[in-house]
């Protein structure tokens, strides 16, 4: 039960505080964004930033501290296979203005055509990626 349980309880959760940033700040959720703008100069808005960034840390440990134990990870790709994917995603939330957070949780769901074009774009991209790495000999 509880495979059910944790992931509706983590999209509630995601829902949840992206409403309340968007109420609270008039700000959208967009991680890209919100971390983006720490790396460059300092608007004097970086409070709610580092607050908004810290919390998605102390996640795992909160689960922890509510399961038991600590969130099951499993990742088979190799290291450099991951360093590539990181820098992929990070080239295309620059290249679609966003990530999928901002695009996909926020801007779904203020019906921004935009953002219904950049998740059709990097979802079409994803689906393709795991084809070429199943079926297409690009795995380890």
């Amino acid at each position: 039960m509880s495979f059910v349980l944790t992931p509706l309880a983590g999209g509630a959760l995601i829902g949840a505080s992206a409403a309340l940033l968007l109420l609270a700040n008039g700000r959208i959720a967009g991680i890209s964004g919100i971390a983006g703008r720490l790396l460059g100069r300092w608007d004097g808005d970086a409070a709610w930033r580092i607050a908004f960034l810290v919390g998605l840390l102390l996640g795992p440990m909160l689960y922890r501290g509510v399961a038991g134990q600590w969130p099951a990870v499993r990742i088979d790709a190799p290291w450099p296979m991951l360093i590539l994917g990181g820098l992929l995603v990070g080239y295309g939330t620059r290249l679609g203005s966003g990530c999928t957070s901002g695009h996909g949780v926020c801007g779904l769901a203020r019906l921004s055509p935009r953002s219904l074009a950049a998740v059709a774009t990097f979802m079409a991209f994803a689906m393709a990626t795991v084809f070429l790495v199943r079926h297409g000999g690009l795995s380890q």
